[in-house]
């Protein structure tokens, strides 16, 4: 059961893409680093900690949030993207506490 908690420290958003969807993930991230105030996490073609797909993070703090999400929703590409509350709870911020755009990926819970 998740523990009421009310400190966020800051956000994730994992932009997932196939290889197919690179170019539209390289444009997306390209929009996202010119219009918000985020940090840019490397490429991950191969799969890394629980992600089961290629993806790339981006880093924000709370108050970026009201911007940066809905602007998500609206121009997302296609992609899938999870995005996460930083609040030292790593289950949990990747289960009960995740706000998926578009499909739900499956994660590899084993590794967090």
């Amino acid at each position: 059961m998740t523990r009421p908690i009310s400190i966020i420290a800051g956000y994730h958003a994992h932009i997932y893409y196939s290889p197919e969807q690179k170019e539209a993930a390289a444009k997306l991230r390209e929009q996202i680093g010119q219009k918000f105030a985020v940090r840019l996490g490397r490429w991950h073609d191969a799969h890394v900690g629980p992600h089961k797909a290629s993806m790339y993070l981006v880093t924000f703090q709370p108050s970026e949030f009201n911007k940066l999400v809905p602007w998500l929703m609206l121009n997302r590409a296609g992609l899938d993207i999870l995005v996460h509350p930083e609040t030292g709870n790593d289950l949990e911020d990747h289960t009960d506490r995740a706000m998926w755009l578009g499909n739900k990926l499956d994660l590899n819970l084993d590794n967090l």
